[in-house]
């Protein structure tokens, strides 16, 4: 075996103790961010009302002029009393006394208060972000940004750390619990920002980072492993193969289950809307439960490709070392248990219609299962896998 390198080690431990930190501060900003989104809310009503106004006006300067061309080129008429007066007559050659237009009955809305309440309800928040996670270019959220700045600092010490760690060791970072936690909040963290290259998830930023810090805080205090040469057992590619894309994949449902929590107090918010009641001015920054929910079930259908991978490789594997493929061992069994409950989710949400708060529960009773794998049978249940455990 390889010597280890146990300051190295150190450095590790002490690199993924200022990432925890670096992480706690961007949960606060996000949380900051939800606190004062109220504020956002007003501001971007006022700059949505303030545009909607000057729409008005264009129209009513364009009617206007219509109707002063109109009345140039109108025939005079002699009446009675010999004066003269002009009337607007349709395609038909009927006279037309409705002289009032879109911009004359959107006056009337606006000023009956109409426009107000359209700017004042939570309607407002369709405008604010679409079912694609697109926000409006109004939308701007500085408080958001910067906490996404620090989640990305904080990545790369993260970063640095488990690269350490695989370093010291003289192994791919992932033998133990501690290093799978670790590791795997790192997978969490890179997706949470990868997909913000491409989609606008600030708003499920103060989830993320709190699953990330419970994980770094748990590997740290729970579980903390001195570095070390791997069992003989765990020398194989196999162990970067397997638990490299179960690692992904539980990134990826770590992500799809704050989705899924987001997505029931949303459902919630719109149900008191729709009774008149005011939602939570940060709700507003988010996608409607509808849209929450298909990009969940996205999402899961990819991490369910790899948790089928994950279940192959490891069967391959324990043929490998201990000459049968299947063995009813409680991780084994466990690793089964998490296929079944997110195949069910898959299945009904495609099949049988359920969607909505049905969905959002079962996705987010496959992620207890997956916790409940990697934390109690780890550490209690009699298992092969046992040398794992810490």
């Amino acid at each position: 075996m390889k010597p280890v390198n146990e300051t190295l080690g150190e450095y590790s431990d002490l690199f993924m103790l200022i990432a925890a930190l670096v992480y706690l501060v961007a949960f606060f900003l996000f949380m900051w961010d939800m606190a004062t989104a109220s504020k956002t809310i007003r501001r971007v009503e006022n700059e949505l009302y303030d545009d909607h106004v000057r729409e008005l006006e264009e129209v009513g300067e364009r009617k206007a002029q219509k109707t002063a061309n109109a009345e140039v080129s109108a025939p005079a008429l002699v009446g009675a009393g010999g004066g003269s007066s002009t009337a607007a007559w349709d395609d038909t050659g009927r006279e037309d006394t409705d002289v009032s237009g879109p911009a004359d009955r959107l006056d009337q809305r606006q000023t009956s208060g109409h426009t107000a309440d359209m700017f004042g309800d939570h309607r407002v928040g369709a405008r604010l972000v679409s079912d694609d996670m697109d926000y409006s270019g109004h939308t701007r959220r500085p408080w958001a940004n910067v906490a996404v700045a620090i989640t990305v600092f904080a990545a790369v010490i993260h970063t640095a750390a488990v690269i350490s760690r695989g370093v010291a060791a003289n192994r791919v970072p992932w033998s133990n619990l501690y290093e799978f936690m670790t590791t795997g909040a790192l997978v969490i963290s890179l997706v949470y920002l990868g997909f913000l290259i491409r989609k606008d998830l600030r708003f499920v930023g103060t989830f993320v980072t709190a699953v990330i810090v419970l994980m770094l805080t748990a590997a740290t205090i729970g579980f903390a492993t001195p570095v070390a040469n791997e069992q003989p057992a765990l020398q194989s590619w196999w162990l970067v193969i397997h638990v490299s894309v179960a690692v992904m994949a539980t990134g990826i449902f770590s992500l799809t289950f704050a989705m899924s929590v987001l997505q029931l107090i949303k459902q919630r918010a719109e149900v008191k809307a729709k009774a008149g009641q005011q939602p939570w001015s940060f709700l507003r920054l988010v996608p409607s439960s509808f849209a929450l929910e298909n990009w969940t079930y996205r999402l899961n259908a990819v991490a369910f490709v790899m948790w089928t991978f994950t279940l192959i490789a490891g069967a391959i594997w324990a043929e490998q070392a201990w000459g049968r493929y299947w063995g009813w061992d409680a991780k084994e069994v466990w690793t089964f248990v998490i296929w079944v409950v997110y195949a069910g989710y898959l299945h009904a949400r495609a099949t049988r219609g359920w969607t909505g708060t049905r969905a959002a529960w079962l996705n987010i009773i496959g992620f207890t299962c997956l916790v409940f794998n990697y934390t109690i049978v780890n550490l209690y249940f009699p298992s092969l896998h046992s040398y794992a455990g810490v």
